[in-house]
């Protein structure tokens, strides 16, 4: 039956047969859908104006060939219709590379897109699409519809070597060989896979990263439920059934426990009794003492407050020992110090921690031996260009890859020596123009360098107007905790990629004056920094949905949480903003209008 139907079956009035005042308020929301639908309809038209002009008037790329009589290191290698540009390889089809392809100009660079998923996921969705609040499709948008605006091509393979001495990426296609491609740019940005902690037992988990994991757990879901439902199963095997384990209390494991409760809550209360629905247990197993903790307290203990509401058990300072089919085993510890064992019995895991490198960018690492020491993601400089790389023509963004950010403190002589001219403390003046200078050598630093003007009186330990070295040193300290390495959030991604993008274009036009010069690498690589300033992250909030509430961590202390629909609906008009493509904006609007009037769809299939 229609959820209009359970609205409206009682909004006449049998007296006057006339409408009463809650069937004309029901009017006027179903008026208001219509008005807000047309407005985001012409939004997202408007937005997405390009992308259109692009299917309806650019050629596709032309057809790849392989290089005829030509072999490197006993293997064919790839080559594309000449066009005189340089060759732009494109590793991965996530927020970054897809940000990349979206801000390059037309005919700047012969682009090719090398990526396993000939689409793109729009990933913060994904637990949604777990419970059918939106559709697997209306998160996904065909990385072909993207490159065909900027011509370029794109190859279903998967990097698994690079020589970069000779430029050249070894792609491979499982079942089908390999080849090498030549480049002359190469893009990273083949993303991170999650991190075991030596856990035994993943087997029997879920992750969710990609299209694929949200259709199991979707279908896991609803064959628990169905189990639970055969006269034959036991009451202590429905409630192992019907207990949910999220180990790890981030965004993703965060959000997925309250899509979870959403379904149950507004969706399967209709269709299973209230027995069945009493056994269900949700539980989120967190290493750290709270959940979202990269996020402000105050959204953390709001998120934990709004579990306890919902009945989602949070267990905190908690590791994973062990994962069976039936079970799962953590331990506890406590603020004494002591450590207690726990076991209980699980119908489903999701696995929901960190992240490392993917055996590809472990062997890219290996290959850099002297400067790619980081254990988790490939370092890079200030221009995302991948260090170890002479003539900087391999950059890496995403969460596959660090910005490398200076430690002031190891300079501290010198910097305390230009920072004053009189004396042997700095004075507020000088201190300004200390900041200045040194925001121009170290931009990454810029925003922390200036707080210390605006904080001077705080490390003005002895109040006498002036810094001394031991002030100075405190000073140092603060900006170095201050540059931590960046998040892994897509809007991370997306910007490195927009500004990868903004990079290529400009470096575009100083190709002829290279062409025209003989320049070495060294030289080369120079006037490209000349050229262009240095990638800096703008932190634009962090978003969590929490179960008919959201919250948002906007920085610098400053938080939105709401526990109503304007917060729940605030949280969706935000992604629908970020899209990537008219399709997928029309999509999720009529998803959602779908979900609000005949609920989600509970097939398995």
């Amino acid at each position: 039956m229609l959820r209009v139907a359970r609205l409206g079956a009682r909004q006449m009035s049998t007296a006057t047969g006339r409408p009463n005042g809650s069937y004309r308020r029901f009017g006027r929301t179903i008026g208001t859908w219509m008005v807000g639908t047309a407005v985001l309809a012409s939004a997202g038209y408007y937005v997405g104006k390009d992308e259109i002009d692009a299917f309806d008037h650019e050629e596709p790329a032309s057809e790849l060939h392989l290089s005829p009589g030509q072999q490197f290191k006993g293997l064919p290698i790839i080559e594309a219709e000449s066009t005189g540009r340089e060759r732009l390889v494109v590793l991965g089809s996530g927020w970054g590379a897809v940000a990349v392809l979206k801000t390059l100009d037309r005919d700047k660079y012969d682009v090719i897109v090398v990526s396993p998923d000939n689409y793109f996921i729009f990933t913060p969705l994904l637990p949604s699409a777990t419970v059918g609040t939106v559709e697997f499709r209306s998160v996904l948008e065909g990385i072909r519809r993207i490159t065909k605006r900027i011509r370029g091509a794109y190859v279903e393979a998967s990097a698994v070597d690079v020589d970069f001495e000779a430029k050249c990426v070894l792609i491979e296609k499982p079942g089908e060989g390999c080849a090498w491609l030549p480049y002359d740019r190469l893009v990273v940005g083949v993303g991170a896979q999650s991190i075991t902690r030596g856990t035994s037992g993943l087997e029997f988990c879920h992750k969710l990263k990609t299209i694929l994991d949200a259709r199991s757990i979707r279908q896991h879901i609803m064959a628990n439920f169905e189990k639970v439902m055969l006269p034959t199963t036991p009451d202590d095997e429905k409630r192992r059934l019907l207990t949910f384990v999220v180990c790890g209390g981030g965004p993703t494991g965060c959000e997925f426990a309250a899509e979870l409760h959403d379904l149950l809550a507004e969706d399967l209360k209709h269709y299973f009794p209230q027995s069945v629905r009493d056994m269900v247990r949700v539980v989120i197993v967190q290493s750290r003492d709270h959940v979202l903790n990269m996020m402000d307290s105050v959204i953390s203990e709001f998120a934990e407050r709004q579990f306890a509401r919902s009945n989602i058990t949070v267990v905190t300072n908690s590791r994973v020992q062990a994962i069976t089919e039936t079970s799962l085993r953590f331990s506890t510890k406590h603020e004494d110090g002591t450590v207690t064992e726990h076991e209980i019995p699980q119908g489903f895991v999701l696995w929901s921690t960190g992240v490392c490198l993917t055996p590809f960018t472990q062997l890219l690492c290996q290959k850099l031996p002297d400067y790619q020491k980081n254990k988790h993601a490939i370092t890079v400089d200030a221009y995302l260009r991948v260090k170890g790389i002479r003539d900087g023509s391999v950059y890496a963004l995403g969460d596959c890859a660090t910005v490398e950010y200076p430690h002031l403190l190891e300079h501290i002589n010198e910097l305390f020596e230009s920072a004053h001219h009189e004396g042997a403390e700095i004075t507020r003046t000088e201190l300004e123009m200390f900041v200045k200078n040194a925001a121009l050598e170290f931009p990454c630093a810029a925003g922390h360098l200036q707080s210390l003007v605006d904080n001077f009186g705080h490390f003005d330990t002895n109040h006498n107007g002036t810094i001394d070295r031991s002030e100075f040193r405190s000073m140092l300290e603060y900006v170095d905790a201050k540059l931590t390495a960046l998040p892994a959030l897509a809007q991370v991604a997306n910007q490195e990629g927009i500004y990868l993008g903004h990079v290529f274009n400009k470096l575009a036009s100083l190709q002829v004056e290279h062409k025209s010069k003989e320049m070495s690498a060294d030289r080369k690589r120079r006037s490209e920094e000349i050229s262009v300033a240095p990638f800096t992250y703008h932190h634009h909030g962090t978003l969590a949905y929490l179960g008919r509430a959201a919250a948002a961590d906007f920085g610098q202390g400053q938080t939105y949480k709401g526990s109503n629909l304007a917060a729940k609906y605030m949280w969706r008009s935000v992604y629908w903003s970020q899209q990537v493509s008219l399709r997928t904006r029309f999509l999720l609007m009529m998803d959602w209008i779908k979900e609000l009037f005949f609920g989600r769809d509970l097939s398995k299939f």
